[in-house]
């Protein structure tokens, strides 16, 4: 059984940081590799960064420079640090296995809701 539990997210101001966090659990440890995704109201989930067990990482062009993603292997935790947040990057995020889909297990979802 899978379990993704994300916390961390809050109400900023745009040009603030968030750190977001995600706890996972069951077969999904065995993963290689791990990511971020964001749904923004209205639009589909994208992944927006993804990291392996070994801590190779890759962003999506939207969050590259102001996103790291961060890995504890020993912890099977995820985190996402956000800086200089924009109000594009509103929504709900969720961690999980990079080319997860509909049919996978999901947690509840951090909402992030950014000002200007």
């Amino acid at each position: 059984q899978v379990q993704l539990v994300e916390s961390g997210g809050a109400f900023v101001q745009a040009g603030g940081s968030l750190r977001l966090s995600c706890a996972f659990s069951g077969s999904i440890f065995r993963v290689n590799a791990m990511g971020w995704y964001r749904q923004a109201p209205g639009k589909q989930r994208e992944l927006v960064a993804e990291i392996t067990r070994g801590g190779i990482t890759n962003y999506a062009d939207s969050v590259k420079g102001r996103f790291t993603i961060l890995r504890d292997n020993a912890k099977n935790m995820v985190y996402l640090q956000m800086n200089i947040l924009k109000p594009e990057d509103t929504g709900v995020y969720y961690c999980n296995r990079v080319a997860a889909t509909m049919w996978d297990s999901w947690g509840q979802g951090t909402q992030v809701t950014v000002s200007s």
